[in-house]
Formats: C-alpha cells, structure tokens, sequence
C-alpha cells in the first residue's frame, strides 16, 4: 500500500490510535512498536496515530515520545501516515513536542484540546494556532469534551479551518448535529473519533477514522469505509452492526486496557500499562473474549 492522501482525506481514511508496547519491565518496546506498527498497517491502515489517548502519552517522556516517532516512521513510514501526539495543557510544551515529532519525521500532528485548563475558545484558538505555526506539518484537531473538560465550539472550529495547516478533526464529542454544522462550514475533513460512531459520522460528512478497534478489526473497518463511500449503505451498516458486540467490548473499560488485553490474546506486541492505569482482570479478559468473538474477531 503506497502513503497516499487526498485534500478530502489529507491522511487517509482509516487509522489506529496506535498502543505504545512496553517491555516487561514497563520500558518503551521499540522493536514491538515496529512490529505492531507493521502488523496494523499490513492489516490496512491509512495511518496510525501514535502518542495519543491510547498511546498512554500521559505517562510516556518527551524522549520515549520522540524515538517512537523515529521507531515507527521507519518501520512503516513510506506507507502510511504517522501522526504524532502533540497535546497538552501546556502550549509552550505542545510546542516542543511538535518541533520534535518534525525533527523525528512524523508526517502530521494530533493536538488534543487543552484539559484540565479549561480555558476560553480564543485560547483555544491561540492554542491550536501556535502549534500549527510551529512546524511545516498538517495538524488534525482532537475535539475530546468528556477527558478535556470543554468543547471545540463550532464557531472555533470554523476559524481554525481558515488555517493552511489545520486540515482535519479528529471528532470524539457525540454531537452529531454539530459536527454535521461544523464539517460543512469549516472544510476540514473530519474523522471519527468514536468507533460507535463511525458510520453515522460518515452519514454527515467525515472522511474516516482514528480508530481503537482498529486495533483488532482494521479490515472490517477497511470494508465499512469502503463500501459507504461506494453508495452501498446497505452493506455499511450491515458491517456496522456486525461490529456492535466488538464497539462494546473495547470499550467496557479504558480503551488502552482492552486494546493491549486484546493483541496479548494475538500474541502480537502490547505489554504492561502504566499505572493508573490497570490490565483486565481475568472476569473481564473472558467477557473481552466473548465480546470479541460475537464480533467475529479471530483470536
């Protein structure tokens, strides 16, 4: 698969926020993140979002941070999108990050709403302008009420369009009416930020996902993509509701956790979290399993 984009789909359409695999000892897994990464994008990823919510990119350093960029961009980086995490509540700190995921290759820039903070819509503004004056790269806008404590307003959001390099919107807000009014006066391309709402989001104008599901169910979310975009709805949600059973049990607890449960159940790269965070237990592994097979995931 050739690293391809669109303005409508400046970085594909179908992404995983990707796991940050850790050693045994909780180290940063450089040879597993290469492994993994490889795996997703061999199963049919546009792109893959590393850094991010499911990248544990709380509790990983600066420095982890940047050679997971370097690690990945080499092992897949000239066929797919890697984008680096670069939000915080701290804009002079997003900044840094975002010259460093540069410097290390990445091909754009997640930037999560400011949280904790709270502040105003024009320091969100100031926020999201300052990081995408920082580099060259393409910034997709992480619009995440419910960890960041606010909204990206619709009005924001239009103003932030009018920016060259902030192109996309990563949609995790569970308003469909306004993301259907912001898709269609801001031109970014919007991508579904929630699997749940994958295909309704598609139904008003989003372009694709970042996915956590991806993680286990990247083809069937290649087909769904595929097929809506190809007029035949039918089929869509028919994989959609398929996929219902999986949606809810990715998502009983924190996404990182029933990811990493997940590809441990693969054999595929994931290793321990990082407290606070806490793996299944072995009540919730066998619900993950039942959730997943009723999906018609293979494990």
């Amino acid at each position: 698969m050739a690293l391809t984009s669109t303005p409508q789909t400046p970085f594909g359409r179908v992404l995983t926020a990707m796991v940050t695999p850790f050693t045994a000892d909780g180290a940063l897994d450089v040879d597993g993140a290469q492994r993994l990464a490889a795996h997703l994008v061999d199963a049919g990823n546009d792109g893959l979002v590393i850094s991010g919510t499911t990248g544990e990119s709380p509790t990983t350093t600066d420095a982890e941070k940047e050679q997971l960029v370097r690690a990945v961009v080499e092992a897949v980086g000239d066929r797919a999108h890697v984008i680096a995490g670069v939000g915080t509540n701290d804009t002079r700190h997003s900044l840094e990050l975002a010259r460093a995921a540069e410097q290390a290759g990445a091909h754009g820039l997640l930037a999560v709403t400011p949280y904790y903070s709270k502040p105003p819509q024009e320091g969100l503004h100031q926020h999201f302008t300052a990081i995408a004056d920082a580099t060259e790269l393409p910034v997709m806008l992480y619009d995440i009420p419910g960890r960041s404590g606010i909204p990206i307003d619709t009005e924001t959001m239009i103003r932030l369009g009018q920016h060259p390099r902030i192109v996309a919107n990563k949609d995790a807000k569970g308003d469909l009416g306004r993301a259907s009014l912001a898709i269609a006066e801001s031109g970014l391309a919007w991508y579904s930020g929630d699997d749940m709402l994958n295909l309704p989001l598609l139904s008003v104008g989003a372009v694709g996902f970042v996915s956590v599901v991806g993680h286990v169910a990247t083809p069937e979310l290649r087909e769904l993509v595929t097929a809506f975009s190809h007029g035949d709805v039918q089929k869509a949600a028919e994989i959609h509701q398929k996929l219902l059973p999986v949606f809810i049990g990715m998502f009983r607890t924190q996404g990182v956790i029933t990811s990493k449960a997940a590809l441990a159940l693969r054999n595929l790269p994931a290793g321990p979290l990082r407290l606070p965070l806490v793996g299944l237990t072995e009540q919730e592994t066998a619900q993950l399993k039942h959730d997943l097979a009723a999906g018609g995931v293979q494990l």
